[in-house]
C-alpha cells in the first residue's frame, strides 16, 4: 500500500508539472508548483522579450470557414512555440494570434543570440508548414516579429481570484508596439536599438537601420532595426 501511494503521489506530480508547463509555461509552470502563488511577488529581471503575431491574420479568419482558424493557430503556433523552446525561451501568454516570450539568462549577448536562433528556426518551420497547408489547399500566412531587450518584474499579476504569472513593464509595451509597426514598414522582424545594442557580433552586422519612429505610450521616438533578407539568416 505504501508503495501504491508512493507511486501514484509521484504520478499525480508528474501530472500536475505538465499541466502547469502547458498552461503556465515552463519556467513559470516551476515557479508556481514551488509556492511562487502570493499576488505581488515579483522579480526584477533582465531579458529579451519576444512578441509575434500572425501577418494578415484577421483578413484571413474572415475569408475562412470557421472549423478552419483553430487549426491555422494551432499549425502556425507550433512552428513558433517550438522553434522558442528550443533556444531555451519561455512562452509565457498566446493571446488570439500573437505570442509573448520571454529569454532570460546572465549574459545578455548569449541571450540575444538565443533569440535570434530562435528566429531562424521559426521561419524554416513557417516554411514547411506552409508548404504543407498550401499542398493541403488552405490559407497560409507568416509571421511577424518584435525582439527587445530590458528589465521587466516578473511574477502573480492580478486580483484575489484570477492571478496570471507574466511580465509587466514599459519593456513590454514598446515591445507589443515595435511588433505593430512591421506591416507599415513592410518587414517582417523589427528589432529594438536596445537589442542591437546588445548583440553581439557578427550577428549584429547583419542589422540595418529602417529609421526612428514614434512608439504609441512610449515617450520617445526609438530606432528600430532589421535583418538585412540579403544575408542568410541563421
Amino acid at each position: 500500500p505504501l508503495l501504491a501511494l508512493a507511486l501514484k503521489t509521484a504520478s499525480l506530480a508528474r501530472v500536475a508539472e505538465t499541466i502547469a508547463e502547458v498552461y503556465l509555461g515552463r519556467d513559470a509552470g516551476e515557479r508556481v508548483l514551488s509556492g511562487r502563488i502570493v499576488r505581488g511577488i515579483a522579480d526584477r529581471i533582465h531579458a529579451v522579450l519576444w512578441y509575434s503575431d500572425l501577418r494578415d491574420f484577421t483578413t484571413i479568419t474572415d475569408a475562412s470557414p470557421p472549423d478552419e482558424v483553430i487549426p491555422l493557430l494551432n499549425d502556425y503556433a507550433d512552428a513558433v512555440i517550438s522553434a522558442i523552446h528550443d533556444k531555451g525561451g519561455d512562452v509565457l501568454k498566446l493571446i488570439g494570434d500573437g505570442t509573448l516570450a520571454i529569454f532570460g539568462g546572465a549574459d545578455p549577448q548569449e541571450t540575444c543570440r538565443r533569440a535570434l536562433l530562435a528566429e531562424a528556426k521559426m521561419r524554416r518551420r513557417i516554411a514547411e508548414v506552409n508548404e504543407r497547408r498550401k499542398a493541403e489547399g488552405r490559407a497560409v500566412t507568416g509571421v511577424n516579429l518584435g525582439l527587445h531587450i530590458g528589465d521587466v518584474f516578473y511574477g502573480n499579476i492580478g486580483s484575489t481570484t484570477r492571478l496570471d504569472f507574466t511580465v509587466v513593464g514599459p519593456a513590454v509595451n514598446e515591445v507589443s508596439r515595435i511588433v505593430a509597426l512591421c506591416r507599415s514598414v513592410d518587414r517582417d522582424i523589427l528589432l529594438s536599438s536596445d537589442f542591437r545594442d546588445a548583440t553581439p557580433e557578427p550577428e549584429r552586422s547583419r542589422f540595418v537601420s529602417i529609421g526612428r519612429f514614434a512608439l504609441r505610450g512610449v515617450s520617445r521616438a526609438r530606432d528600430l532595426y532589421t535583418i538585412d533578407p540579403e544575408l542568410v539568416r541563421g
